[in-house]
């Protein structure tokens, strides 16, 4: 079924999808899906240990794309994340840090694993999108075992990508859309409409101020319905 250019891809989110995990979530936008999970260390790392001045929870974020998740086999990166895994797991850290009051979480560290089942498009994005939900999980079963005093979780998060294609802005773009987009945006917000980051570039294209406003609308649109899809499941 063909969606309209500011419509969302079908959306399907499936919360405690794992049982080993604190949290996780199975996120389905369209034929991209991706299962996030989250995992509860009770230590930090020694940069933040050994800082006496201020001790704080961490949480930080790893992604991957399983070797079937594309049309062609996809080498598992065994020597360390390559440079473009680097960049989108530093993007779903800062993104799910802006959510959290990391000072409530206790001498722990929250290991956030994105791992990308099958890839059409938006697959950092959706990434996000999930792992909130599988964040938001991990911190209520902490509460309900009385390992945290208070909900550190201060903001709801999601994001979508848009793009220029053909001349005309689409939100949440499939693989074919982002391959022939002239301008690729990915867009992460929270539930008060609130800006946490913007990725925007010309694919040997440029684009207006006009335009640019244009994809922040749509995007905004899509996050807004996204945060609702999370808010049914948690």
């Amino acid at each position: 079924m063909l969606k309209e250019n500011d419509e969302l891809r079908e959306v399907k989110i499936t919360p405690n999808y794992l049982d080993n995990p604190k949290g996780s979530a199975l996120i389905e936008t369209g034929k991209t899906k991706v299962i996030c999970t989250v995992m509860v260390e009770e230590s930090l790392p020694p940069w933040i240990e050994n800082d006496d001045e201020e001790q704080h929870g961490w949480l930080t974020a790893k992604y991957g794309m399983l070797p079937g998740s594309g049309e062609s086999r996809i080498r598992r990166e065994r020597r360390g994340a390559k440079g473009r895994t680097k960049e989108i797991q530093r993007l779903i850290g800062r993104a799910l840090r802006a959510g959290i009051d990391l000072s409530k979480v206790g001498p722990r560290t929250l290991w956030i694993d994105c791992d990308v089942l099958q890839a059409d498009g938006g697959t950092r994005t959706a990434s996000i999108t999930g792992a909130w939900v599988a964040l938001k999980i991990a911190v209520q079963k902490l509460i309900d075992e009385e390992l945290l005093d208070e909900d550190p979780m201060n903001r709801q998060i999601a994001a979508t990508s848009v793009g220029i294609v053909d001349g005309e802005p689409i939100l949440d773009l499939c693989y074919e859309h982002d391959f022939n987009a002239d301008v690729d945006m990915n867009v992460v917000m929270d539930s008060e409409g609130n800006f946490i980051e913007i990725q925007a570039t010309g694919e040997e294209a440029v684009f207006t101020r006009d335009e640019h406003d244009k994809l922040l609308d749509l995007a905004e649109k899509g996050i807004l319905e996204l945060i609702e899809a999370q808010k049914e499941v948690i």
